[in-house]
């Protein structure tokens, strides 16, 4: 068994009520496979010695078949029920996982795929749930009820089952292994082509702009090949397997047939046995031909299971360990003023993953409140990182993060983010209005409200200049602006929000002339006022700041040489 199949098991208590209710229908399904075995004998013998079919046996016969038919459909409706709930709950665990995920942790992973991942990945669990698991169910029940049955009707018959039945599982194992490489690969192939197809169509204006539309074309039909390829070698390979299971199987069978029929020949067995052996010997190998099947179907499943664990695993949090109910939760400290608050990094270090060097070593800084900070530095010298430590998005590895004396970490995230506004590098628009999008920083303002936070901002100018004015609807991440306008409508969130403490990533970065002048007459009328920490590759913020730092290899310096007030 897979790490990926136990822990489906072990943490889906679904999953093992599934396996529990499909072993008790496999040993019931058992039960009624030996009495219609062994009344469709009775009723065959006595025909062929002359007497009429008993109306009691019939009517048995006629209940048997029922039963069966109606466990074969309890089993299908409970499994589809089973299917359903466990890839709700996968779901729900990956979007609470990636609303746990920092933005910078999260920016950092490819959407595509993990939009394939949640919608068409989490389906292909269905085969697993649906066929392969009641199968093993049956696989573990049926073949030991038979061969029992068959042992106390024909020993020998059922010596020669006994001795046969493991090669199918041999067999099986040798070529599925083969197949699991073969479906790992598949779907790596499809998450991939998924996410950069997402990532194309994300970029297209982009690519439109530099006339590369036509070579993305090409390479997304070179990805398309390779998971088609990908996808018909592990059909051949499954298709063999079917042949293979199916000839051992066969080959089994009539290893018990052909001295079943010599025996009854030469007077050494009587009719109704031999038809019971006869019967009862195909059902003992169906269950492990079925597995093998179904193997192949819930491949893709099993390598989607681990990619799931995979990314819960990848984000788990270092403080989410199960706190025993003997200890008290404790309860958030209350957070302080922002208008007032002191903002302290008190040698902060901070690692990210799969980088040697930290992003900050033992950086120790205050924030007075209404103090405007400005920090310069190349790219990569952790200014982020310093914003991302005091919106909470990133926890020091040493050091805290103190507000007026109280350790971040301590205070209501929620709380705390009431009393920040964050204006990033590349602020996200989602696709809806301009209004909307705006009232993001406040949800309940009215529509003069927006309009007066879009006039701070310098964006009321060319939003009422747009078809439908403030209620023209904009594309995902803002498709149909330009930088500029995206940063302004950015910065009316900020204004719209209100809020004492103001984090700004680079505002004018990648902006053109007018648009940068535009954007720096906002900031300046926003940041009045409030403790504003502004991320700067451009001098034009810097005037505005009381102090300059310079950020370089996560240290932090007075700038030198640059004008500030």
């Amino acid at each position: 068994m897979k790490p990926a199949e136990r822990r489906l098991r072990r943490d889906l208590p679904v999953v093992r009520r599934h396996l529990t209710t499909s072993t008790a229908l496999a040993l019931a399904g058992a039960g009624l496979v030996v009495g219609q075995a062994g009344l469709l004998a009775g009723l065959l013998a006595d025909g062929f010695a002359g007497q009429g079919p008993r109306t009691t046996a019939l009517a048995a016969l006629t209940a048997v078949l029922a039963l069966r038919a109606l466990l074969a459909w309890a089993r299908g409706a409970l499994a589809q029920r089973a299917a359903a709930e466990a890839k709700r709950a996968l779901r729900e665990r990956l979007a609470t996982r990636l609303r746990q995920t920092g933005p910078h942790r999260l920016a950092a992973r490819r959407h595509g795929e993990t939009a394939t991942l949640l919608t068409r990945g989490l389906d292909a669990l269905d085969p697993y749930l649906t066929g392969y698991l009641p199968t093993m169910a049956a696989t573990a029940v049926v073949p030991v009820t038979v061969v029992g049955w068959l042992w106390w009707t024909d020993w020998t018959s059922a010596l020669i089952v006994v001795v046969t039945l493991p090669l199918i599982p041999v067999f099986g194992a040798l070529v599925g292994m083969h197949t699991a490489r073969r479906t790992a690969r598949q779907w790596r192939l499809l998450a991939r082509l998924g996410g950069h197809f997402l990532d194309v169509l994300a970029g297209l204006p982009t690519l439109r702009a530099f006339g590369r539309e036509h070579h993305q074309t090409g390479v997304v039909r070179e990805m398309a090949d390779a998971h088609r390829r990908a996808t018909m070698r592990t059909l051949r390979v499954a298709f063999l397997s079917s042949l293979v299971l199916e000839t051992v199987a066969t080959l089994s069978v009539a290893l018990v047939a052909v001295p079943v029929g010599l025996r009854l020949l030469a007077g050494a067995l009587d009719l109704r046995t031999a038809l019971v052996v006869l019967f009862l010997a195909p059902e003992a190998y169906l269950p492990l031909r079925a597995s093998g099947a179904a193997f192949h179907d819930s491949a893709e499943g099993i390598a989607v299971a681990e990619r799931v664990f995979a990314v819960l695993d990848e984000e788990e949090p270092p403080a989410t360990h199960p706190v025993p109910s003997s200890v008290p939760v404790p309860v958030p400290a209350p957070v302080p003023d922002g208008r007032t608050a002191r903002l302290r990094l008190d040698g902060v270090t901070v690692h990210h993953p799969g980088r040697t060097a930290p992003a900050l070593d033992a950086v120790s800084l205050t924030v007075h409140p209404g103090e405007h900070l400005a920090l310069v530095g190349p790219s990569g010298a952790g200014k982020s990182t310093l914003l991302a430590l005091l919106l909470g998005f990133t926890a020091p590895g040493t050091g805290r993060v103190l507000v007026d004396g109280t350790d971040l970490a301590a205070l209501d995230p929620d709380a705390w983010l009431a009393q920040v506004a964050w204006v990033p590098q590349r602020p996200h628009l989602f696709a809806a209005s301009v209004a909307d999008n705006i009232r993001l920083g406040r949800p309940d303002a009215t529509d003069a409200e927006v309009r007066a936070a879009a006039r701070a901002a310098c964006a009321d100018g060319f939003a009422e200049a747009l078809p439908q004015g403030y209620a023209t609807p904009l594309g995902e991440h803002g498709a149909g602006l330009s930088a500029g306008q995206r940063q302004r409508i950015a910065l009316a969130r900020a204004f719209l929000k209100d809020a004492p403490i103001l984090l700004l990533d680079e505002p004018t970065a990648h902006l053109d002339p007018e648009s940068e002048a535009a954007v720096t007459r906002a900031t300046a009328d926003l940041v009045r006022g409030r403790t504003a920490i502004v991320v700067a590759h451009r001098r034009s913020l810097l005037p505005h700041a009381d102090r300059i730092l310079t950020v370089r290899a996560g240290t932090l310096a007075p700038a030198e040489g640059l004008v500030h007030s």
